[in-house]
């Protein structure tokens, strides 16, 4: 690594920061005024970025081009497929949004994320498949020299660009009615309503400037990398972190953050690898992983992002739940029959084998979905990254079976135990934070466990995973491995049943209700919810563990960030204010998934939108809606 080699690096590192700051920017507006933790905002990344494409190429070869010359084409494509896509944002904001802002917060992240779903399908439909590169720059194609090294001109103009966003918008709320509005809804929206402004369109016109911001950023990457359909996830999953290092609700505090950790990914890419005491480390793949590094540090010794403050917003109205109580008449008819049923489905499965396949793949949902619950419900410690423990304990079955040659039972009991180390260490530092910043720790450990199982080749398998990973014999047959997976999650979940009805559940809540209030009367809450973590995570590592072996194989999607919010969709649609509520959303979520994506290629957006239709319809998740509208009680 040479000095002129370091510094063109350094430089490609603020071009990044510069996009990275936009979406960030307009994520941290949108959740700042409205509270909505928006995960269709890098959709508004996707699209600019494809429209911008679209609107180049027709420009710049048709009459625009022609009249106005191809590089006022070029910038007149930018900007308007920003302004298009703030449109759109506008129209989600008025017709959707505006329906469901009495819903529970987690709601609402729902329902984006079932637009996520509908978009990633419509850019599919619209554009196809194959990767989309536009037309560079007209007179900013070439380079200059800078030590000797060439850096492309495109690239200082965005290093230029991002500041001039971060002025623009200095300006905007500190010197305009409109700022000041939108700074007071930040500190307290309900004050602002009862003064006297309009929050409808103000929440309107924050969305939509959050939307032109996001797809600003992606338009203007026009030329430097193709637009594709996984864009989405990967610039929702840097905005989140940009946003939270720096502070949610906090401008230039996502700009410190976007500059950091742009640089700290530029450095990591000048050193590449080094050699110490005949031990090489390779620096270029912490890329991967290099900004939860950065956000898990932050969050641990600044729990409020660098500069940010505690989120005070009072708590929704719509979570409040009444006491536990035991379950009705009702209830345990209905837990009876279904027992019976399951008991019965081999029957089924005679005739059709592919109905155990879905059976065992529903059922591992369900214990995933149920620990996943264990800690957002009673506990109220919203995780983003559960499918950690999940993959953890995948792979140590994996490991166990092939690595060590243990028996299949051996490995799938020990197996969960991996998860439960995971869960010790992470479940430490998250239980101590709350909110959004817990849950992006979550996904910020996630992820390094994910980048671990994706580059350790040797042992792991890389990307390629394992295979080869199959139950013993006396469990070839589909049914009998069927009724072992049955028994198995119908213990884990009456386990944990059972403890949210003990005292440990009782003060679970009370520590999530009322924290001040259960320390004074001697409950520890952060002991109680790191056991809660702890315990969730050994549930979810069953699940990951059966997984393995019934699927014969494991890969690093298990792991994944879609993963996670997989299980996240599964409580909020069956309601996390019941505790059926996992079971029947993961249930509902699996049958969905596989029922819709067998019947057409755009899959996702028929699933987002009955997720949609089913928010609309039952805003306290399906389970949750029944036990509202049931008279007397029972269902829970």
């Amino acid at each position: 690594m040479t000095l002129a080699n370091l510094g063109v690096q350094l430089l490609n590192g603020l071009a990044s920061a510069s996009s990275l700051f936009m979406v960030a920017a307009g994520l941290s507006l949108i959740f700042g005024v409205t509270r909505i933790v928006n995960f269709a905002h890098g959709s508004f990344y996707m699209l600019g970025l494809y429209l911008a494409y679209s609107l180049a190429e027709t420009f710049m070869k048709g009459g625009l081009g022609a009249s106005l010359g191809p590089g006022a084409a070029f910038w007149v494509a930018i900007i308007l497929a920003a302004l298009l896509v703030a449109v759109l944002g506008a129209l989600i904001e008025i017709l959707l949004l505006r329906r469901i802002y009495q819903t529970p917060e987690l709601f609402q992240l729902l329902a984006t994320f079932a637009l996520v779903l509908v978009i990633r399908d419509a850019v599919l439909a619209w554009w196809g498949p194959e990767d989309l590169l536009g037309p560079r720059a007209p007179g900013l194609k070439g380079s200059v020299q800078i030590a000797g090294e060439a850096f492309p001109q495109y690239d200082l103009l965005l290093i230029v660009v991002g500041p001039l966003v971060l002025a623009a918008l200095w300006w905007v709320l500190t010197r305009t009615r409109w700022g000041t509005l939108i700074r007071a809804a930040t500190q307290d929206r309900e004050m602002v309503g009862a003064l006297g402004v309009n929050q409808a369109w103000l929440f309107t016109g924050v969305f939509a400037l959050g939307a032109f911001l996001a797809a600003l950023g992606g338009a203007l990457q026009l030329p430097r990398e193709p637009a594709n359909q996984f864009l989405d996830l990967a610039a929702i999953g840097e905005a989140f972190v940009v946003v939270v290092v720096g502070g949610m609700g906090s401008i230039p505090g996502a700009f410190l953050a976007a500059l950091l950790i742009a640089e700290i990914k530029a450095l990591c890419i000048a050193i590449g690898q080094v050699n110490l005491f005949g031990v090489t480390f390779s620096f270029s793949k912490l890329t991967l992983v290099v900004e939860f590094l950065v956000m898990a540090a932050v969050l641990i010794f600044k729990p409020w992002g660098l500069l940010g403050k505690p989120v005070t917003a009072s708590r929704n109205p719509a979570e409040i739940e009444a006491p536990m109580t035991a379950g009705g008449k009702s209830f345990k008819w209905l837990i009876a029959a279904l027992i019976v049923a399951l008991l019965l489905l081999p029957v089924v499965g005679l005739l059709k084998p592919y109905v155990l396949v879905l059976a065992i793949d529903m059922l591992v949902a369900v214990l995933f979905a149920a620990s996943l619950h264990f800690i957002m419900g009673p506990g109220g410690m919203h995780s983003f990254g559960h499918a950690a423990y999940f993959g953890l304990g995948a792979y140590g079955a994996a490991l166990l079976a092939k690595g060590l040659g243990l028996p299949m039972e051996a490995s799938l009991l020990l197996a969960p135990f991996a998860a439960t180390a995971g869960a010790l260490l992470f479940g430490w530092f998250a239980v101590r934070l709350s909110g959004v910043y817990l849950a992006m720790l979550t996904l910020a450990f996630a992820q390094i466990v994910w980048s671990v199982v994706f580059q350790w080749d040797e042992v792991t398998g890389g990307s390629n995973g394992m295979v080869g990973i199959w139950p013993s014999e006396w469990l070839g047959e589909k049914w009998v491995f069927y009724m072992v997976t049955l028994v198995l999650v119908g213990l884990a979940v009456a386990l944990l049943w059972r403890i949210l009805n003990a005292p440990f559940g009782y003060a679970m809540r009370a520590g999530r209700d009322s924290p001040l209030r259960a320390e004074a009367i001697g409950i520890n809450r952060v002991r109680n919810h790191w056991m809660a973590f702890v315990i969730a995570g050994t549930a979810c590592g069953l699940a990951g563990s059966i997984f393995a072996f019934s699927k014969g194989s494991i890969a690093p999607e298990a792991i994944s960030v879609g993963r996670s919010i997989d299980g996240l969709v599964m409580v909020l649609l069956g309601g996390v204010q019941t505790l059926v509520g996992p079971l029947v959303g993961a249930s509902l979520f699996t049958w969905l998934q596989d029922t819709v994506a067998r019947e057409t290629s755009y899959w996702r957006a028929m699933l987002g939108g009955v997720i949609l239709l089913l928010v609309l319809l039952f805003p306290a998740g399906v389970a949750g809606s029944i036990r509202q509208r049931l008279s007397g009680g029972g269902l829970r």
